[in-house]
């Protein structure tokens, strides 16, 4: 076992599925001589050479369409987009490749890649470096949306993510890239996609978030002081989310507060939400609330704290549920 961050984590997920298998290549902006932006791939070509570890041009379409035709001609290539804003730039590769290949050639090709990003705010950054795009790429059929909130899984769900058939959007929350510490095993093993984290049982109030934001209801809960019984779910898969877990828990709650980095308007809270009203309706006992952004562009750094939630932004959430 080691004491371990998130970026540490990545190292440790990466460098665990290079000496697995040789398929398996790292790809992006500085990835190789400088380990990276973050040193999320430090010294990964040093050990395994120029060959499978590359620094590419700065041109992020060009970095994701150089790992499609890898993928399905055999590799398994995990690219890196220094920060999620700059993927945008790559999403007609995505959209009309990626996430099609094993459609359009009716099983003939799949498309095993991962796409690695920072995602989200709270780090003063300049414009497009603090997007949280999840539900846009979960949106795409055919594409796989990832994105833990802690060190344990960070390496495990990247492992699955790097053996799965198909292509995976995997953020990174780069807020608590260093924010939090965890034992994690030496030893190969992953996460599966899908299966979502209970963290806390309760019976009073079902609270779900994921990347960063799962810290930020931990606190809100914590400051509740027992005040109300809260079960906290940490998603870690937007796409395939796992609706047993969230339906079971709204069910044996009767009440649900979802809170998200994203703005408000078509976040990925609107579909939870959905999936609750057309298969737990019955069980509630208030509205299902959202914790979000506000839906402008994410501002400069000195806004920075009026526009992303906080814990006390979630405890009135809470409250407003438990007191309808």
């Amino acid at each position: 076992m080691v004491v371990a961050n998130i970026v540490q984590a990545v190292n440790m997920g990466l460098r665990q599925e290079l000496a697995r298998d040789k398929s398996v290549v790292v790809l992006g902006e500085d990835v190789a001589l400088n380990g990276g932006v973050f040193r999320a791939t430090d010294g990964l070509q040093k050990e395994f050479g120029p060959e499978r570890v590359i620094d590419t041009p700065l041109a992020e379409l060009g970095i994701v369409g150089a790992s499609i035709g890898m993928a399905v001609n055999g590799l398994r290539p995990v690219a890196e987009i220094q920060f999620s804003g700059f993927m945008y730039a790559a999403f007609d590769q995505i959209l009309s490749h990626a996430a099609r290949i094993r459609m359009r050639s009716r099983g003939r090709y799949t498309c095993p890649m991962v796409v690695r990003t920072p995602y989200g705010g709270g780090i003063r950054a300049l414009e497009l470096h603090c997007e949280s795009g999840e539900s846009i790429f979960s949106h795409i059929p055919g594409i796989k949306m990832v994105i833990p909130s802690n060190p344990y899984d960070t390496k495990g769900l990247l492992a699955a993510s790097i053996r799965d058939p198909d292509p995976v959007i995997f953020y990174e929350p780069m807020r608590i890239y260093r924010a939090i510490k965890q034992e994690i095993p030496d030893e190969e093993y992953f996460v599966p996609l899908g299966k979502a984290n209970v963290v806390q049982e309760g019976d009073d109030l079902t609270l779900v978030a994921w990347g960063a934001m799962l810290k930020t209801c931990a606190e809100a809960v914590e400051k509740l002081n027992n005040k109300h019984s809260v079960e906290l779910i940490d998603l870690r898969t937007i796409k395939p989310y796992d609706s047993e877990t969230l339906i079971a828990s709204v069910k044996k709650t009767g009440r649900c507060v979802i809170a998200h980095e994203a703005v408000r308007t078509s976040g990925f809270a609107a579909e939870l939400i959905a999936a609750i009203n057309e298969k737990a309706l019955l069980s509630l006992e208030a509205p299902v609330a959202r914790v979000t952004s506000p839906d402008v562009p994410y501002p400069l750094a000195k806004l920075e704290n009026y526009f992303m939630p906080d814990a006390n932004r979630i405890l009135k959430g809470i409250e407003k549920v438990m007191g309808f």
